[in-house]
């Protein structure tokens, strides 16, 4: 079972501690076992959480045995870190273990050295005090987190929710992360800067909506080759009309919406079989393997390859 360490140093931010340890709770595998095993450890016996005190069950020992260590952010980032703490995430790196930070915890991560001449993220109004302070470290205020590989950083609190939920799909893939989400109660992916690698779930259509019945029939038909000019005789209004109400009813063209459908299909081919990407391209309903690349990378921010790499999963 993959473990978990979330590290409660003095002064930590309840949030900061609690988002990570909840998101990680919910995985649970497809035959119902936990994905995750969860500790919570501290450099000494007691710490402070604003208007609580903490006993962690822990010490630092357990980031030695972790595969992922939290570092959630304290109320004051600018105090220097307890002894051991930084030698401890440090050695635990060394022996690759994963290591995220949520919010100002990328003071944390920063004072340890290991993001130095890497890019990261924090909470935007921490932002530029992150970069004074740590000048080595590239501070990418504008984006809801930054994987690096090995090491992540997240933007404001609630942003260390898509953090955890896009490490739980590296981990076992998009179904157990989409799981996580809807037990969070939470999106599995929602707009940021950052080109991320994204589930396009199809968006609710409102209470109502008039186009239900048409969008699923464009769900179910993404993969024919449709012009604007077809959708409309489906429809049985005039292309002016479908242009107007799909624009009051989705935000968006009946086109646009269709390349989506388009690379939500691709994506559940990429995950789910061994199809080599022009037979993708055909069953999405993709003109060209050329033009399915263009049309991904631009939607999902990576190539097929890249994300079939990243996101098949396991089980």
């Amino acid at each position: 079972m993959h473990t978990v360490a979330v590290l409660a140093l003095d002064q930590v931010i309840p949030f900061d501690l609690s988002a990570p340890i909840d998101t990680f709770r919910f995985a649970r595998l497809p035959d119902g076992r936990e994905a995750y095993r969860i500790r919570v450890c501290s450099p000494t016996e007691e710490v402070s959480a604003g208007l609580f005190a903490l006993r962690a069950p822990h010490g630092l020992e357990a980031l030695a045995d972790a595969d992922t260590i939290i570092l959630p952010g304290v109320a004051d980032p600018t105090v220097p870190l307890a002894p051991g703490v930084a030698e401890a995430v440090r050695a635990a790196a060394a022996n690759g273990t994963r290591i995220a930070s949520i919010c100002v915890g990328a003071f944390v991560f920063a004072a340890t050295g290991l993001l130095d001449g890497l890019r990261a993220t924090t909470h935007w109004i921490a932002a530029r005090d992150l970069a004074e302070m740590y000048p080595a470290v590239t501070v990418d205020p504008n984006v809801l987190y930054v994987d690096n590989g090995q090491f992540l950083t997240s933007a404001g609190a609630a942003a260390s929710i898509d953090m955890c939920l896009h490490m739980i799909r590296r981990d076992y893939g998009s179904a157990v992360a989409a799981h996580t989400a809807r037990m969070s109660v939470v999106p599995l992916e929602r707009e940021g800067g950052q080109a991320q690698f994204i589930i396009h779930s199809r968006p609710p259509a409102p209470t109502g909506a008039t186009l239900e019945p048409l969008l699923n029939w464009l769900e179910e038909n993404a993969g024919r080759d449709l012009t604007l000019e077809d959708i409309a005789v489906h429809a049985g209004m005039s292309t002016r009309t479908l242009n107007r109400r799909f624009r009051e009813q989705t935000g968006t063209t009946p086109l646009q919406w269709l390349h989506l459908a388009r690379v939500r299909r691709a994506q559940h081919l990429l995950e789910t079989t061994t199809y080599p990407v022009e037979r993708i391209a055909s069953q999405a309903g993709f003109g060209s393997p050329t033009a399915f690349r263009e049309r991904f990378k631009r939607v999902v921010g990576t190539s097929p390859y890249a994300y079939r790499r990243a996101f098949r999963g396991v089980a």
